[in-house]
């Protein structure tokens, strides 16, 4: 399950790749825009903004997420990305911080890329931070002596989860399509305790939640907290800089 509440927290920062990300998806007047993994709703709506007349699509895998949009003004509906399929008029299909999650996904762009009309924009963004100690740790942890045979069923993603922006440019380009791929590392400003902690827990720890009873999961949670202050140490003025890798892809059909 996701927590819509728990994954705007820093609704702000979360935002920033996404706005970047469309800024550089030049259609004029599409037909149709879609926000493949909605989540809440709040970015969907700055896609309609941009494009009043378009006719816009939104979906999203979990049910939390789609009733947050809809609560939001959003016409979202409960559909897999790895499954969904773009419709004929189809000139602008966005997919922000979604990818990551589906195993193989290469094989979902070849796919979009060759169904989407002609002159399509096909944007994903996805994070590239899985090498990075907040995830290196919490799979060192999930998998030491004390946790692994609780966590035996939890899959955590590692480095291969998602590719670098020139082997995105390699799969598009080799579809046919004119490229556009790049790399951002954001340094974040996270305030409060434990904020890295905060940050990951809407995200990255979600299937470790799901796994564990209340009580485990504060001991998890305690002990995965100590670990990342050490890596990630508190400033005097309570700020926490996380450094964070997003690759960015943005790409038109022939």
């Amino acid at each position: 399950m996701w927590d819509p509440a728990a994954y705007l927290t820093y609704g702000d920062l979360r935002g920033r790749p996404f706005h970047e990300l469309v800024a550089r998806v030049p259609a004029e007047r599409p037909r149709r825009v879609v926000d493949a993994g909605c989540g809440p709703g709040n970015l969907t709506a700055s896609l309609a903004r941009r494009w009043p007349s378009a006719q816009l699509e939104a979906f999203d895998s979990s049910p939390e997420m789609v009733e947050a949009a809809r609560a939001a003004g959003i016409a979202a509906e409960v559909a897999d990305v790895g499954t969904w399929t773009p419709k004929p008029d189809t000139d602008v299909l966005v997919s922000n911080a979604v990818l990551h999650w589906v195993s193989g996904h290469g094989d979902l762009l070849r796919r979009w890329a060759r169904q989407l009309p002609s002159g399509a924009w096909l944007a994903m963004q996805v994070p590239g931070n899985f090498n990075a100690p907040s995830h290196v740790l919490t799979r060192r942890l999930a998998a030491s002596e004390r946790w692994r045979s609780r966590l035996a069923s939890v899959s955590l993603r590692g480095a291969d989860a998602v590719d670098d922006p020139e082997d995105y440019a390699d799969l598009l380009a080799d579809a046919g399509c004119t490229v556009d791929a790049w790399e951002t590392t954001y340094v974040q400003p996270l305030h409060g305790d434990d904020a890295v902690l905060e940050w990951i827990t809407g995200t990255a720890l979600r299937p470790i939640r799901a796994a564990l009873a209340d009580a485990d999961w504060d001991e998890f949670r305690g002990e995965l907290a100590e670990l990342l202050a050490e890596a990630y140490p508190q400033r005097a003025d309570g700020t926490t800089w996380l450094p964070f890798r997003r690759v960015f892809v943005v790409a038109r059909t022939p």
